[in-house]
């Protein structure tokens, strides 16, 4: 017998696949401006640290509030978010 699940009926219309397709396309341009707004920062941090200038304190809180909510944010267990999958439901994890 093969240790591969069944394949899952559709649950979705073609326009409902087609919005989510626009969706992701969506959310990759805005996960891509992210890194680079927060690669930015970093980079402009690095470089007064470097040069020993002064950190102005809105560059300094920027850094923090920039990095820890990326990493926060973009710190997943499993692409998809967390709960248990439909396949696993049916089937057991295994």
């Amino acid at each position: 017998m093969d240790d591969q699940p069944a394949s899952l009926r559709p649950t979705t219309t073609l326009q409902q696949d087609i919005t989510h397709a626009g969706q992701r396309r969506i959310n990759l341009i805005w996960e891509v401006t992210q890194a680079g707004i927060a690669l930015t920062v970093v980079v402009a941090y690095v470089a007064l640290v470097i040069r020993k200038v002064p950190i102005p304190t809105t560059l300094d809180n920027l850094l923090f509030v920039i990095v820890t909510f990326y990493f926060a944010r973009t710190n997943h267990t499993r692409i998809g978010g967390t709960g248990v999958s439909e396949l696993q439901k049916e089937y057991g994890s295994r």
